[in-house]
């Protein structure tokens, strides 16, 4: 049965940073803990359907090659901890949005995938592979960046609860992104992220609270987006500011955590079927339907270019680094 009004949660956390991955079944514990907090403590209210957890929430990064990566944090989903939310959500009949995952799959030796599932009653429904790692520092692996890769870069699920899309962390700062998921159906863009500062909540640089106000106005979508609220003695060097955020259709805030709170579960109303009337009756402000895609000739050129890395046995922040040197040269901005 379809639930076109219902409560979504984002939950932002504050743990330790994981090292190696036998330590990651203790995070899917805490997780699921605040899965039920969320579902029991909110339930005389609406009913939280959508669970959402930010990015690095299984592992972080923390090594400076994709070689120590795979020795020591990525794992194959889906996996033993996959399985464990997809029982929680079946249990409570809800949907979750995990917290990222170092994603190693023997179909593309060599790379680790930063990778985050969404997971309902009915199993796994879909993973995303994050399109714009924070480059130099993310020594991961996108699907753009692989030649011959054949799966949906940019899933939307249809569920009872709306057709849901998710983006991670970086890929927020290119409205493309965005774009395509809504161009899919999108009616929900979830944001797992780990936004640390000082382009967090906060004026004057409060990108993270920018952003998604801006991509939900210009997609006619809600947006529910956690972020990372990690202090700077459990996620060095970067410090989290949380701000964790739902956000309407027309850019409005719904619910915010203040920055800096910690670990924190922050609901607000998501209704379906005031958004389909929306975009079903606008005229005026309708960005999608008003979009003149064959006016923008940058998108006939190629600057961070396609494929390098689908033979590449152990990126490195020194390949990442040369590979914007390259892209900014064919920007020709000095021209």
């Amino acid at each position: 049965m379809n639930v076109l009004r219902y409560a979504a949660a984002a939950c932002q956390i504050d743990l330790p940073n994981p090292t190696r991955r036998d330590k990651i079944g203790e995070r899917v514990s805490e997780m699921i803990a605040m899965v039920r907090m969320a579902v029991e403590g909110y339930s005389p209210f609406l009913p939280v359907k959508l669970i959402v957890f930010p990015e690095f929430a299984h592992a972080a990064p923390v090594y400076p090659t994709s070689e120590e990566l795979r020795r020591h944090l990525t794992v194959p989903i889906p996996n033993e901890h996959t399985e464990r939310y997809a029982m929680v959500a079946k249990e409570l009949d809800v949907y979750i949005q995990t917290g990222t995952f170092l994603e190693e799959d023997p179909k593309w030796p060599g790379s680790v995938f930063n990778t985050t599932c969404l997971i309902g009653p009915e199993g796994l429904l879909s993973k995303y592979r994050k399109v714009n790692p924070w480059i130099p520092w993310e020594v991961h692996a996108s699907p753009h960046d692989l030649e011959g890769y054949d799966e949906e870069v940019f899933p939307v699920a249809s569920t009872p609860i709306g057709a849901l899309g998710v983006a991670i962390c970086y890929d927020w700062l290119f409205p493309e992104v965005l774009r395509q998921l809504a161009a899919g159906g999108a009616e929900v863009l979830i944001r797992v992220s780990a936004y640390m500062d000082p382009w967090g909540a906060t004026a004057p640089m409060d990108w993270w609270t920018i952003v998604n106000r801006c991509r939900a106005l210009e997609n006619i979508a809600y947006v529910v987006g956690a972020n990372q609220a990690a202090s700077l003695s459990n996620y060095p060097p970067f410090s989290w500011p949380g701000g964790s955020m739902i956000v309407d259709f027309d850019g409005r805030i719904l619910a915010q955590a203040d920055p800096g709170a910690g670990a924190k579960i922050v609901v607000a109303p998501i209704d379906i079927s005031a958004l389909r009337h929306e975009r079903q009756t606008r005229l005026g402000h309708h960005m999608p339907a008003h979009l003149r895609s064959e006016a923008y000739s940058v998108y006939r050129k190629t600057f961070f270019a396609p494929g390098q890395w689908t033979h590449e046995p152990n990126l490195d922040t020194e390949k990442t680094s040369r590979a914007i040197r390259d892209a900014k040269r064919r920007l020709e901005w000095e021209k």
